[in-house]
């Protein structure tokens, strides 16, 4: 099984589950609406604490999303299979996380404009979000798919993959925060997009071969 069809493949196994696309969707909303009901409608200290309020939701929702996601394939073999295939590992996980992200992430991002302005953050602040949570959210997918494929042989690792990957996830938080605060008080944002693409590109590049060293650490154990 080639990229394509692993992908096509993976959308439809996700179709068949929304639970599992709504979970992180649901926790993104709950966190994000419950900060206005407990700081009270002070609406200009809510407007500064945007950025990071919708980062860090955004950050520990797709972390919630990713601890499962090789577990059911280890579980029924398909792993195994993957390693014996002809085609590249390094390509088949690409394709696994790309339709994770496709479904969960891309959904986040076109979620948040929603939560943000319900927290006061000005209309001009919102393509620097959507820009930002568009780079962003691929590099947190694939980052935390690493330590998704090196505890999927645990029953219960998500402490371990939170321990793992959280540090890995600090500069994009950083970069994020920073695009969305810049926006807020005018300046230009284009640097810390320019800096959250190259990092885009970095994890597309390395970390599908970092999942599959992973994978095959956990598999052969």
């Amino acid at each position: 099984m080639g990229f394509i069809p692993l992908f096509n493949s993976e959308l439809r196994q996700l179709c068949r589950r929304p639970a599992d696309l709504a979970n992180p969707l649901v926790f993104f909303s709950v966190v994000v609406t419950l900060f206005p009901l407990a700081l009270g409608p002070q609406s200009r200290f809510m407007q500064q604490a945007a950025p990071g309020l919708l980062w860090v939701a955004a950050l520990l929702a797709v972390l919630l999303s990713l601890e499962g996601l090789f577990r059911a394939d280890f579980e029924d073999g398909s792993l195994e299979q993957w390693m014996l295939s002809s085609h590249s590992l390094a390509m088949l996980v690409l394709a696994k996380v790309s339709a994770h992200w496709l479904c969960s992430g891309l959904a986040l991002v076109v979620l948040a404009p929603l939560l943000a302005l319900m927290l006061g953050l000005p209309a001009h602040c919102l393509p620097a979000l959507l820009l930002s949570l568009l780079l962003g959210t691929p590099v947190l997918s694939l980052l935390g798919a690493v330590g998704a494929a090196l505890t999927v042989g645990l029953r219960r690792g998500g402490l371990l993959l939170a321990l793992l990957i959280l540090p890995m996830y600090i500069p994009v938080l950083i970069l994020g925060c920073g695009a969305l605060q810049a926006a807020l008080q005018g300046l230009p944002v284009a640097g810390h997009l320019l800096w959250l693409a190259c990092l885009a590109v970095l994890a597309i590049t390395l970390t599908p071969l970092a999942i599959a060293a992973g994978l095959s650490i956990s598999v052969a154990e």
